[in-house]
């Protein structure tokens, strides 16, 4: 059987690695990109994956993850998991400062979507698949949440529109529940966020919906 290979962003942490460390122990080869190198590296030395550090909303390099899906001869599965979570802690709209969101859309929103430009030719030949991590700040009004919500909103439609168009190839837009995170201690405090799942607990499912392929749409995953 060829062996599949997966791009995961934002994989030194999070559900970004616990997915990595399942696709690993599946025999999935894995390229993994995160901000932080050292984080990154250590990741991805103990699952045999090649680790490029770098920020995705960079365009050199997307480049750079270009080059390498290429190098290893196309992808079956892109991930879009990196995201920045914006101005904390988290302001009212009316307050929130027009240049962090401008920079938070570069990163939730146009660099998912550049990431699937330069993917799609393999993903459309190898009847891939997208996973993009979405929130339920996406759907629902959460004060202090509009702008990390106002990205997922933009990037659920720019799934919604892409599985329309991309018939050969799976998009999920995948809501993953609260999890303890990282990022949800940021916004909302470790005491609080330590009360959440981990995102392990997520996982499963997440290579239920790899294995099962349901048609493409949102997933709120248990």
């Amino acid at each position: 059987m060829t062996t599949k290979t997966a791009l995961i962003t934002g994989a030194s942490r999070g559900l970004g690695l616990a997915l990595a460390r399942a696709l690993a122990a599946d025999g999935w080869r894995l390229i993994l990109t995160a901000r932080g190198a050292g984080a990154l590296h250590a990741a991805a030395g103990g699952l045999g994956a090649l680790a490029l550090a770098g920020d995705v909303a960079d365009p050199a390099h997307r480049d750079r993850l270009a080059a390498a899906v290429r190098d290893h001869g196309g992808l079956d599965l892109l991930v879009n998991n990196a995201s920045g979570l914006g101005a904390t802690p988290l302001p009212p709209l009316a307050g929130y400062p027009l240049a962090v969101l401008e920079d938070l859309l570069r990163t939730n929103v146009l660099a998912p979507l550049a990431l699937i430009q330069a993917a799609l030719p393999g993903l459309r030949e190898r009847r891939g698949a997208i996973v993009n991590v979405s929130s339920d700040a996406a759907v629902a009004a959460y004060p202090g949440w509009g702008g990390y919500g106002a990205t997922k909103a933009a990037l659920d439609q720019l799934s919604n529109v892409l599985a329309a168009e991309e018939p050969e190839v799976a998009v999920w837009w995948v809501d993953p529940g609260e999890m303890n995170t990282a990022m949800l201690a940021e916004a909302v405090g470790q005491e609080e966020a330590s009360a959440a799942p981990g995102p392990q607990a997520v996982v499963p499912a997440l290579l239920r919906l790899l294995a099962e392929r349901p048609a493409s749409g949102r997933v709120a995953l248990p």
